[in-house]
């Protein structure tokens, strides 16, 4: 094995060449449904994230920026995540957008009255279907071998995106607010 090939570098190259093709390919799908999606998220008065696994952990990341801004939201499984309720959004983050739990609470929130957003690679999927805005995502399925839209393990690149994704719609969100990062820092965690 040609050790340049197996070396960090090399790797890094690589993912940030998937990620490259993966951002571009959603701008020019579709930007109009960036904009959808993000003006979703800020016409909802509180925002529930729900993801499994590594998704999961990327959007809790989109969860504490929202906070940042001053958004209430709540991560969905936590034991003082409260009931949702009309008007409320659920965020969710599923590559092949049938992982039974998420579709589950996807279908509770819009018996509530709430609005679903889903971050996919699948648009014909169950959750898909239930959601008022989809992001497609270009990404491979964490089952998918065939190494078509990722050579990454898994949906690593899909996970990978989801941050890319939520730090984005953050970033625009924080500028359109016009608040200072000083003005934000206050709502960072201070037990420490």
């Amino acid at each position: 094995m040609d050790l340049t090939e197996a070396g960090v570098g090399s790797s890094l190259e690589r993912v940030r060449r998937e990620l490259d093709t993966l951002v571009e390919g959603i701008i020019l799908d579709d930007p109009l449904a960036l904009e959808a999606f993000a003006a979703l998220i800020t016409a909802s008065p509180r925002v529930f994230v729900l993801g499994a696994g590594r998704s999961g952990l990327a959007l809790r990341m989109t969860a504490m920026r929202l906070m940042h801004l001053g958004m209430d939201v709540h991560v969905v499984g936590e034991v003082t995540t409260p009931g949702i309720g009309s008007g409320d959004l659920l965020l969710t983050a599923s590559g092949s957008g049938t992982t039974a739990g998420i579709v589950r609470a996807a279908q509770t929130a819009v018996s509530s009255g709430a609005r679903v957003a889903a971050i996919t690679t699948a648009p014909e999927s169950p959750l898909a279907e239930l959601a008022t805005r989809i992001i497609v995502l270009p990404a491979a399925g964490k089952l998918d071998r065939t190494r078509a839209a990722s050579s990454q393990y898994a949906g690593s690149l899909f996970e990978q995106a989801v941050v890319i994704l939520g730090d984005a719609i953050f970033d625009a969100l924080w500028v359109r607010s016009g608040a200072t990062a000083d003005e934000l820092w206050p709502r960072h965690a201070n037990l420490e």
